[in-house]
Order: C-alpha cells, then structure tokens, then sequence
C-alpha cells in the first residue's frame, strides 16, 4: 500500500486511491484554465476572454496511465483536451508573475476529459468536466523548464490531433498562476491545467488517447464503457 496521503480537504484525507504510483501527491485541488488558445474558443463558437477564465476539477476525478477513461451513461458526447498542467510546490497567495515560477515544481501531462453535451447544457461545468476518470495524469517531471517554450500533442489511436506550443497562449503560464493566487491560495501539491488547444474531438470505446508534453511527460489510456 502506498504512504500517500489523499489531500482533498472536502474528505478530510486517506490513503490515496489503488492507481496511485511512483511518486504523485494527490493535489487538493485541480484548477483548469479554459479558452487560453484563441483557435479551440473559436472552433467551440466562443470569444477569448478578456482575462483568464478557469474552473475546478475534483480530486477524484484523476487516473494515472494505464488506466481507463469511463463513458458515462448520461453523455452522449465524451472529448480529449490535452494539456499541459504545473505542480505547485510551494504556497501561493497574491503571488507576483516571478515569484509563481519559482513556485513551480514539475511539468505534467494532463487530459481535461470532458461530457461536451453536458457542459452545453449546464450553466456551469462542474458536471461535465467531474465524473471520475476525467482527469488522466502523466509522470511529473520535476526540475526546471522553459515555460513559454513547451509544445503539447494528442494522439486518439496514434493519429495526431492536437499541437500547440504555450507561445500561442493568451495568457502565460506565469499570469495564470499569478492570477489565480490573486484569488484562491495554491498549496504544495495543486494541479494547474493550462488549457487546451484546437483539436478537441470525441472519444468511443475502444479508443486510446495519448497526451504528451513533448520530450517531458505523457500519458495514455484506454476508453471504455461503463459496465
């Protein structure tokens, strides 16, 4: 059994999930940036923001590589964005643009799995982005990185369809986690998810989809249906 802690401060902690490997901390959060490509919020109908827009993502909804991504009975319509997501390691609050990159701690492959119909339909996205299995996680890569020079791919079956490298983003990695510290504390072990670039698609059973920063992390997974 692994001595990792789940962290969700709305479960009050315990042992972290059977899927848990290798040296992941569960974060106590998941923030998700949308719309910080201009190309996916026009291929979606909708208007970059004029600050960045972001959203929370449950801490049960993360599976690791190998694992398998679930359909959902209530969504007709379940798509890949793939993402590139910082690990905070140390707190933030208020934090300035360079004080956020200090905080930094690792790269990590993520995939912000998401029930289109869902979030269409609802006022709000929690429903769409939360069910469990939604968040795929890579190996994180700890050390230093060129923020402003990472490129993302996703692959469904092998063939790309995503690529974008963070020098398209409206808004810089840095900003973001300045931004969102402005609001909420980032703590040791957070998850921040970039955004997605154009490209987003369906998943069906029996796909595999495959995100990767590349030459630092990657995850892949299996699509399945709901037993």
């Amino acid at each position: 059994m692994s001595d990792l802690r789940f962290d969700d401060p709305l479960t009050g902690g315990g042992d972290a999930p059977a899927n848990v490997h290798d040296n992941f901390r569960m974060p106590g959060k998941i923030v998700c940036i949308g719309r910080n490509y201009r190309e996916h919020a026009k291929e979606l109908g909708n208007e970059v923001p004029a600050e960045p827009l972001f959203f929370l993502k449950p801490s049960t909804s993360i599976i690791r590589d190998g694992d398998a991504i679930v359909l959902p009975p209530q969504s007709e319509r379940v798509e890949f964005e793939g993402e590139i997501a910082v690990v905070i390691g140390s707190r933030l609050k208020n934090a300035s643009e360079s004080d956020a990159i200090a905080a930094v701690s690792g790269i990590v492959a993520v995939n912000d799995v998401t029930a289109r119909d869902l979030q269409r339909k609802d006022s709000q996205w929690t429903r769409a982005k939360g069910f469990d299995t939604f968040c795929p996680v890579g190996e994180v890569i700890e050390g230093t990185h060129d923020l402003g020079n990472l490129v993302v791919i996703t692959r469904v079956n092998g063939e790309e369809r995503q690529r974008a490298n963070t020098n398209e983003m409206v808004f810089s990695i840095p900003m973001l986690l300045s931004y969102v510290s402005h609001v909420m504390t980032l703590e040791p072990g957070d998850l921040v998810a970039t955004g997605t670039p154009a490209g987003v698609g369906p998943l069906k059973s029996g796909d595999v989809v495959e995100v990767e920063i590349e030459g630092v992390s990657r995850v892949s997974n299996p699509v399945v249906g709901q037993s």
